[in-house]
């Protein structure tokens, strides 16, 4: 269990935490379970669509689901959002054969396909927050060098446009040294979320 006092980790309401969050920040969770990470990811869209952000998510298609159906308990009306341009819901295996190449991701085509995306959602948004799983699903078949490479390139993107991007990865991905993996993968980001079970209104992160 992490020792959050010793650590240096913060403790906030998730609904602080997203709202506080700045349009640079590329936050990371890595989580033990699905429930854990739906919270998260919860917070994070609803929280943006409260205050006006538009949102694009590139997730698996039962994330999505899971996710949306969440949002509509909430109140949303995701027919609406989606029709408004306000909420962008892709598949993201269907967008990592878009730009992948031999399994490694080819920059140009990466940048064309996101710059494209990101013109179809400022249409309608002056912010944007975007969930990204792409990067967990490469991790997950071993494709490392490759998942490091495509999370540097979404750092890139940073660069020129102010949006929060949030990544998620499944604990049980990390079947090699899982401190090194994990330290690898986290000084990509500029926070990382708790990812062990805990109540679904508290957060605990710290920056990296």
């Amino acid at each position: 269990m992490t020792d959050f006092k010793k650590e240096g980790w913060k403790k906030s309401t998730l609904q602080v935490f997203w709202g506080e969050i700045a349009p640079c920040d590329h936050i990371i969770q890595i989580y033990e379970n699905d429930k854990v990470f739906l919270d998260s990811l919860e917070g994070f869209i609803g929280s943006g669509l409260i205050a006006g952000d538009g949102i694009i998510i590139i997730a698996t298609p039962e994330h999505v689901e899971a996710i949306e159906n969440r949002l509509k308990n909430q109140g949303f009306d995701m027919n609406i959002l989606k029709s408004e341009g306000k909420y962008i819901a892709l598949d993201a295996a269907e967008m990592l054969a878009k730009f992948m190449v031999n399994n490694w991701p080819d920059e140009k085509l990466f940048d064309e396909l996101i710059t494209a995306l990101f013109k179809q959602a400022h249409q309608h948004n002056q912010k944007i927050r975007a969930f990204g799983e792409m990067v967990a699903m490469l991790w997950e078949k071993g494709l490392n060098g490759a998942t490091v490479h495509l999370e540097c390139l979404w750092n890139k993107v940073h660069e020129k446009e102010d949006f929060t991007l949030f990544c998620a990865y499944p604990k049980i991905g990390f079947t090699q040294n899982i401190n090194t993996s994990i330290e690898t993968i986290c000084c990509e980001h500029s926070k990382i979320i708790d990812g062990s079970p805990r109540p679904s209104t508290e957060v605990f992160y710290k920056a990296v």
